[in-house]
């Protein structure tokens, strides 16, 4: 098994255990495709769930740029609820797992058609 291989099993079983989701593992295999290197990046890889510019970084890089949603106040509710469910005490929430998330939350599937 690859690094990133058992990086995407990691993250599948945060979604299980701490998120209570039954991960689509083709999807959450492109969204970690998606995330390119910075999966193996310490400081990357993980989103700092009570820092607004790392918030902000998200709503505007991630689903705007890449989900290609308009801006408006649900994006950042979208990632508030995210990050509540992942666990606000959760120290390390995974970016991928998160992007997942917001992914599935607006039906976003398609674009990692």
């Amino acid at each position: 098994m690859g690094k990133r291989d058992e990086w995407i099993a990691k993250y599948a079983d945060d979604l299980k255990t701490k998120c209570n989701m039954t991960p689509d593992m083709d999807l959450l295999t492109k969204v970690t495709i998606g995330c390119g290197p910075s999966i193996y990046n310490k400081d990357a890889q993980t989103v700092a769930g009570s820092q607004e510019s790392e918030l902000e970084t998200v709503k505007n890089n991630f689903l705007m740029k890449k989900l290609g949603l308009p801006d408006g106040p649900e994006l950042m509710e979208a990632v508030d609820k995210v990050i509540e469910i992942y666990g606000k005490s959760e120290r390390n929430k995974y970016r991928a797992v998160v992007y997942y998330m917001l992914c599935k939350h607006f039906g976003k599937e398609s674009v990692y058609g």
